[in-house]
């Protein structure tokens, strides 16, 4: 009986050494309302267009890739940013000659959570182990999460959205 104790307590030990470190994933937050002047917010489409006034008409300040990340300025969240015919007032960095501009807030997730992957990830079609499989992350990458339900993340990926199983 004391062997079977010594085998039990040895096992429990090595199952617990054994999933110490494992990480399969971060959640890095939004920031929360007072924490800064602005927001970053990422761009969720191929292209973007950040332009001189709030309109679709408006002259070109620069085009923006997906992932880029501009800051939105005059943002009172929780309630949101200040939106001026759909578009958001943003700078693309803290320096006084960074450009800035209005960009489509359709196109933005501004102030997102994170989800970095601690170990390679699968990210799946819909909220389903066995739907197929979109894509397949490696260690450290970093998206954006457009919203949880239930067991699952709903990420942007490369203008499109998939699912990651928590």
């Amino acid at each position: 009986m004391k062997k079977v104790g010594w085998l039990a307590a040895l096992a429990a030990l090595v199952l617990a050494v054994g999933c110490m470190g494992v990480v399969f994933a971060e959640i890095i937050p939004p920031y929360e309302p007072g924490q800064q002047i602005g927001y970053p917010a990422v761009v969720l489409c191929e292209t973007l267009t950040l332009r001189e006034k709030p309109s679709f008409s408006s002259r070109t300040v620069k085009t923006l890739q997906y992932g880029d990340m501009p800051i939105v300025i005059g943002a009172d969240l929780p309630a949101g940013p200040k939106t001026e015919n759909g578009f958001v007032y943003c700078t693309l960095g803290d320096s006084e000659d960074s450009p800035c501009g209005w960009i489509n807030a359709s196109y933005l997730a501004i102030n997102p959570a994170w989800y970095v992957t601690g170990r390679e990830t699968a990210v799946y079609a819909w909220n389903d182990t066995a739907a197929p499989k979109v894509a397949l992350l490696d260690k450290g990458t970093r998206l954006p999460i457009l919203k949880e339900e239930g067991d699952w993340y709903v990420i942007s990926l490369r203008g499109a959205a998939g699912w990651i199983h928590k």
